[in-house]
């Protein structure tokens, strides 16, 4: 595994003691131009920056994967996000659009750092490796600049793209293009970028090998992650465009990543010399923790939905989440608590009950071995620390499996050929896999037993064929509700999974079926300590409706002359792929 410095952490140290922050920079600024600066010390600095604008954030400041895990309802929070209350100006949103742009100036004890973002280096990169040369470097940064643009149009929707970042060029106030607009130059760009990767032509330069901190200077699996990038982009306009001709193009061309080990991801941690773990990790050792576990999701993996894969129970539980509690222990904190089974513990999204808001840090339920790389769950119910895991969890930008769930949606959508039911059980089996994958990147402080092989993955997979087979009307639903528990940890692409297909079907509190009478019942004998034998239910409510995109970092708006207004109701911005 590689393992080199990811910038990105010490922006999350550099805020844990920061003493006065200045103003976001904006993409229209330019502080500190890199441009004398090598191509190997900007790679791995656009890419920690970019995984950690996406990913997920224990320290409730950076990472958009911190509100989309709460509007896909894999996590649950007191912050902003619940309700999908999150503005413009809350920091996951407003610092991570800032980072993926120019980058954001920080001043602590009277300093100032100016920390460059993920699109201003690889514009750096692109000018300086194609001026020298280098043109594997310009194709690794064209091929990153391409999902980058593609995440931004896909969560916040129309963004600038032909004027950003030409400050040289004079242009202050960059104009937000249509992502209509910008999706058909993301296929030129991914093209472009795997025709400098594979130049046989041009002078011989530098090439990159351990800076590149997501495949090591792998140049074939940058090809086939640029393939599956543009299949992914191709699915997600399936339901506007005939996607047919191309995405066969890419299937018949047997270029995309084929094994659990060419999956497109960065590697993190374990602590060394310098921090960088994951970002999510950081739930470990903060004192105050912020992010719950999802009630909904949890009850969909334990098999608790009664209209979902009821009594079907999920083996990847004890890799996704770590029980502080023991099933029967008294709460840690001495508080009541909303919604318990056994020692899992957690609130729930739109809560107005009594219990929701008691500190539970040292009882609550929390991120585990697989997402962040905190503590597999074998039951030793422990108050987790910084030692308690490695943090070396992996994000994961798109994976085997995902590539496995996406021809697995064209099959059932009658889009390409193939068997969606045989293309579906080869992707939760991958998923299996991957699983053990990121469990043995690096040894974890504790014994950690395969889930391949165990013989509860074999029973899981069986059991959801069966469901599969015995509900043809809920087969597509079946199919991204697979995905999205698979993909746990990036959100990212479950938000724009669910907001085109409307799977898999998310909790709402003013659902009458989920929530009569505005109440939520958790497991009734779920909680031995505190109520024995009648859990109370929760009262819950949702003022908002979903949003289908996110609002604009508000710090742009504010500098961009240009910028359109602040969205005044997410909920009626569609991106352009959407139905």
């Amino acid at each position: 595994m590689i393992k080199r410095i990811i910038y990105y952490s010490v922006i999350l140290f550099v805020l844990i003691g920061l003493s006065s922050c200045k103003k976001f920079l904006n993409i229209n600024t330019d502080p500190s131009n890199p441009t004398n600066v090598s191509e190997s010390q900007l790679l791995p600095t656009a890419e920690g920056s970019l995984a950690g604008s996406l990913g997920m954030d224990g320290l409730n400041v950076t990472g958009l994967g911190q509100v989309l895990g709460v509007y896909v309802h894999q996590l649950t929070t007191r912050e902003a996000p619940d309700q999908y209350g999150a503005t413009g100006t809350y920091s996951n949103i407003n610092f991570s659009w800032d980072n993926l742009y120019a980058g954001n100036q920080l001043t602590t004890n009277g300093q100032t750092t100016f920390y460059q973002g993920t699109l201003q280096n690889l514009e750096v990169i692109i000018d300086k490796s194609t001026t020298d040369g280098n043109l594997k470097y310009a194709g690794i940064a064209k091929i990153l600049k391409a999902y980058t643009y593609s995440q931004l149009v896909d969560i916040f929707g129309n963004v600038p793209f032909s004027q950003a970042l030409q400050l040289q060029q004079g242009i202050r106030n960059p104009k937000f293009d249509s992502g209509s607009v910008i999706y058909p130059q993301l296929f030129s760009l991914i093209d472009s970028g795997i025709a400098d990767i594979q130049n046989t032509t041009a002078k011989n330069g530098i090439t990159p090998g351990a800076d590149d901190i997501i495949y090591g200077g792998n140049t074939g699996n940058w090809v086939r992650a640029a393939n599956t990038i543009k299949l992914k982009l191709l699915v997600q306009q399936r339901l506007i465009k005939n996607v047919a001709a191309d995405v066969n193009t890419l299937l018949t061309g047997d270029s995309l990543i084929n094994s659990t080990d060419e999956s497109f991801l960065l590697h993190y941690g374990p602590l060394g010399s310098s921090d960088n773990r994951n970002p999510g990790f950081a739930d470990y050792y903060s004192p105050q923790k912020s992010n719950y576990i999802s009630p909904w999701f949890y009850s969909i993996l334990k098999g608790y939905d009664p209209r979902l894969f009821t009594g079907i129970q999920d083996p990847r539980v004890p890799y996704y989440f770590y029980n502080q509690m023991s099933p029967t222990g008294a709460d840690r904190d001495g508080n009541p608590t909303e919604y318990r089974d056994s020692g899992f513990i957690s609130i729930l999204f739109g809560t107005i009950g009594p219990n929701s808001a008691f500190v539970q840090d040292h009882s609550m339920t929390v991120l585990g071995l697989y997402p962040v790389g905190g503590r597999y769950d074998a039951g030793d119910s422990l108050v987790i620390g910084a030692t308690s895991g490695t943090g070396a969890a992996p994000y994961r930008f798109l994976t085997y499996a995902d590539r496995l769930y996406l021809e697995a949606e064209l099959m059932k959508a009658g889009i390409i050929g193939g068997d969606p039911r045989a293309e579906l059980q080869a992707a939760i089996t991958e998923s299996m896999n991957q699983v053990d994958f990121v469990t043995g990147l690096d040894a974890p402080t504790q014994t950690v037993p395969k889930l391949v092989g165990s013989g509860a993955d074999t029973v899981y997979i069986n059991s959801i064929m069966s469901y599969y087979d015995a509900n043809p009307s809920q087969q597509m639903e079946i199919i991204m509700t697979e995905k999205w528990i698979s993909a746990f940890g990036n959100s990212a692409d479950q938000y724009t999974d669910y907001r085109r297909t409307g799977f898999p079907v998310l909790f709402n509190p003013n659902d009458p079926t989920v929530c009569p009478g505005g109440l939520y019942q958790p497991p009734i004998n779920g909680d031995p300590a505190g109520h024995p034998g009648a859990q109370p239910a929760v009262p819950v409510e949702l003022i908002r409706k979903y949003p289908l995109s996110l609002p604009f970092g508000q710090d742009e708006l504010d500098a961009n002359q240009n910028a359109p207004a602040q969205k005044a109701d997410p909920s009626t911005y569609k991106i352009f792929w959407m139905p």
